[in-house]
């Protein structure tokens, strides 16, 4: 044993031999093999079955490390049987408790809450969104993600978490040495609610405005007032207006789930998935014509939201951290190592890894009850994805073109495509033009000085769509947010996820341009790096659109939002779904099923590649090395 603990003291990061020394004797052995692997820097080069068992590995150690829970829950049981359909707050999910999940329950941690002791304007926000953020030139991310890709993220964000803020507002004012590259001298906005905690990390947790299950909210509503505003109330639909657009109130405000800062990108995928709703209750009315306007409701809320998760799982993901690896780890999430024709044939019979996490018997929360983490939140700002100008196509053209791209008919500022303005004008495009045009057109590259200026003075909004008074510096006030929040900043975020620091700028990237910035911002204090900077800054792997480090967060809460969720476990199947919606789910794959649904000849004439996430005019994927059984079906 004493050779044991001394072998280990070389072998493990001096960094995080304190975490480790916290572990099982079978964890610490796992560690080392992730701990040897990283040191190499080589996961992702691996074979695919081995980077899949290396990233199987750190899913585990995750699971039982980076797991805390907020918050009280004092919900009661429930007779799941009777309440097998999703509510409009997301109670009676938890198979044991009725609010674990719910609208206005806490978020959770990854980590304990930061120990930095840094204050929350050190160095400024400001500061570091003018001297690393704002961005000089737009640059691009290629072909690999488009603009519904980028518009997709927030659909699903606007799904799962907000903030609840409080009624006291802060003040942050430019300091006088950078008050001319800010487009705000000052401005002004609400606290995020803090409540007294039950856990024994933190004193305080945040509320989560938003149901954090995977149940479509974002086109449904975060509860029964919100419901009913999205419903017609007849044959189970919702409300879409004759031109498949979203309604409006008499404001001008859409009439969805989620109306709060959006933009015409957004609100256009909520419409889509309101008529894919509404098609789904068209289809059960045929098949089962004694439902009525409830169960119509119930079951093709059930359906959509499955689709829309597999979706984002096999699909939108897999795009954006585009590697064989991933491609097969996706699609075991959902489907196992055995894969769709297996699991088609014969069912969830196997366990979770042979047979996927959707189809388990019972919720798996690892102990800790179900909530999306802070940390999870701040991995995904990713506004550094809009670009300046949305490029509208011609799809009227009968200009021929080998690439399937229409030609350019107009660019439109994207702060013009945003609230209400946004709305106007997103009726006039069309949903098809507005389509087409976004899936041809590239989104922005995450990575620094690449944040939308036009973000930087932004009018938010508050929870009903309407305009705030005061604009706000979107780029400083995710910096502060994430202090505010008690986040780790970046090296301490790094250790807390098991991998090892930076001890130097070097470390982190290889371009001097950006080491000198960092420099100039943080001087040589490695600690004091915010962790959007961080993952902004971070040399990426082949293939990823985001950094390894909010990539490991992915690995953990990708997995839970499908293993702790009843309604993608327990019941997941027929009786709940019925047998026609579950089909429906089984056989739509990808967006592009979802397109050809309802646009039956758009990706034929427009769409070149083979991911509607990709830009349109892109090469097919090849065929991969993945095992056959393995591959997205034809």
């Amino acid at each position: 044993m004493t050779f044991f603990l001394s072998s280990s003291s070389t072998f493990v990061h001096p960094q995080l031999q304190p975490i480790v020394a916290k572990m099982t004797l079978l964890d610490t052995l796992l560690f080392y093999v992730i701990h040897f692997v990283d040191k190499l820097g080589i996961w992702h080069r691996l074979p695919v079955f081995m980077g899949l068992a290396y990233l199987g590995i750190r899913r585990h150690l995750h699971q039982r490390y980076n797991l805390l829970h907020a918050g009280r829950i004092n919900g009661q049981k429930y007779d799941t049987e009777r309440l097998s359909y999703r509510t409009a707050d997301g109670t009676c999910n938890h198979p044991h408790d009725h609010l674990v999940g719910s609208q206005g329950t806490c978020f959770g941690r990854n980590m304990p809450p930061s120990t930095s002791p840094y204050g929350l304007l050190e160095p400024h926000p400001a500061i570091v969104a003018s001297k690393l953020l704002a961005r000089k030139k737009f640059v691009d991310n290629g072909k690999q993600f488009n603009m519904i890709a980028c518009s997709w993220i927030q659909f699903m964000i606007h799904d799962w978490v907000d903030h609840l803020e409080d009624t006291e507002q802060v003040e942050i004012k430019a300091p006088e040495e950078i008050a001319t590259e800010c487009p705000l001298k000052s401005f002004k906005f609400y606290k995020t609610k803090k409540v007294p905690t039950a856990s024994t990390s933190s004193e305080s947790d945040c509320l989560n405005a938003r149901t954090p299950w995977w149940d479509g909210s974002v086109i449904y509503g975060n509860n029964m007032e919100g419901m009913k505003r999205v419903r017609t109330f007849k044959d189970g639909k919702l409300k879409i207006s004759g031109d498949g657009l979203l309604e409006h109130d008499e404001n001008g405000i859409p009439i969805s789930g989620d109306v709060r800062n959006c933009w015409a990108g957004f609100s256009l995928l909520q419409a889509l998935f309101a008529k894919e709703h509404n098609a789904v209750c068209d289809m059960l009315k045929v098949h089962y014509p004694d439902l009525d306007d409830e169960k119509l409701y119930r079951h093709a809320r059930l359906v959509t939201s499955a689709v829309i998760a597999k979706i984002h799982t096999i699909d939108w993901t897999v795009e954006l951290l585009k590697t064989d690896t991933l491609l097969a780890g996706m699609r075991i999430n959902w489907y196992g190592f055995l894969g769709k024709r297996f699991k088609d044939l014969h069912g969830h019979i196997l366990g979770p890894i042979l047979s996927g996490l959707v189809g388990l018997k019972k919720p798996r929360d690892h102990g800790v009850p179900y909530s999306l983490t802070e940390e999870f939140v701040s991995v995904y700002r990713m506004h550094a994805l809009l670009p300046d100008k949305l490029i509208l196509r011609d799809i009227e053209s009968t200009t021929a073109s080998e690439d399937k791209c229409p030609p350019i008919l107009e660019e439109v500022l994207m702060r013009d495509m945003a609230g209400k303005e946004g709305e106007r004008r997103l009726l006039t495009i069309g949903m098809e033009q507005m389509l087409v045009s976004m899936g041809h057109q590239a989104c922005g590259a995450i990575t620094l000085w690449n944040y939308p200026s036009w973000m930087r003075n932004l009018i938010a909004h508050d929870v009903n769509g309407e305009d705030r008074a005061d604009p706000v510096d979107m780029a400083a006030l995710e910096i502060y947010r994430d202090r505010e929040r008690g986040v780790a900043r970046y090296n301490e975020f790094r250790r807390n996820l098991l991998m090892i620091p930076i001890n130097k700028w070097e470390d982190l990237t290889d371009d001097k341009e950006v080491v000198e910035a960092l420099k100039e911002v943080y001087g040589d204090d490695v600690e004091k790096l915010d962790l959007q900077v961080g993952l902004h800054a971070e040399k990426k792997i082949k293939g990823f659109a985001i950094s390894e480090t909010a990539f490991f967060i992915f690995v953990l809460i990708a997995s839970r939002r499908l293993e702790a969720d009843r309604f993608f476990t327990t019941n997941f199947n027929s009786k709940t779904y019925t047998e026609k919606g579950l089909e429906w789910v089984n056989k739509t794959e990808i967006l592009k099923d979802v397109i050809d649904r309802h646009f039956p000849d758009m990706t034929r004439r427009w769409m070149k590649c083979s991911s509607a996430f990709s830009v349109w005019d892109w090469e097919p994927n090849p065929d991969s090395y993945i095992p056959l059984y393995l591959r997205p079906a034809p």
